[in-house]
C-alpha cells in the first residue's frame, strides 16, 4: 500500500483542523508531512491522528508547527459535553476543568452549552 493512501485520513483532517501550508509527499520511501496550526490543540488533534497508524514512526516524518502559544486552543461544545470531559481531552486531567471555567468566566461549570466556543489555557 502506498503511504499516501495510508495515511489520507490526515490530508482531510489537516483540512477539518485549518492547516495552513499543508504538504504530504512521498519521498526516498518516506511520507514528509508539514504544515501550520494557529493553536497547538489543533497540531495535539493532528499528532493524536497520526499516532494511530501502525509503523507511523519508520514512515513519516513530520514537520507541525503552531503558530501562537498564549492559549493552547479552542474548543467548540458538542451535545453531551461538560468542562471535565473537555478538560481530559486537552489537558490530560478531568480535574482541571476549573481552569477552563475561569478561563471563560463561567460561574457555574455544569452550565456550557451546544456550539458555545471556549478557549483552552496553556499546559
Amino acid at each position: 500500500m502506498a503511504l499516501m493512501e495510508k495515511y489520507g485520513d490526515l490530508k482531510n483532517l489537516a483540512t477539518e483542523l485549518g492547516l495552513n501550508s499543508f504538504q504530504m509527499q512521498e519521498k526516498d520511501g518516506k511520507l514528509h508531512i508539514k504544515g501550520r496550526t494557529t493553536y497547538q490543540l489543533e497540531k495535539d488533534l493532528f499528532w493524536d491522528a497520526l499516532k494511530k497508524h501502525s509503523g507511523w514512526e519508520g514512515e513519516v516524518a513530520a514537520d507541525i508547527t503552531a503558530e501562537r502559544d498564549d492559549v493552547h486552543g479552542y474548543h467548540v461544545v458538542q451535545p453531551g459535553d461538560t468542562l471535565s470531559k473537555i478538560a481530559k481531552v486537552h489537558l490530560d486531567s478531568a480535574n482541571r476543568y476549573m481552569e477552563i471555567a475561569k478561563a471563560n468566566n463561567i460561574a457555574n461549570p455544569d452550565l456550557i452549552h451546544p456550539g458555545q466556543r471556549l478557549m483552552i489555557p496553556k499546559r
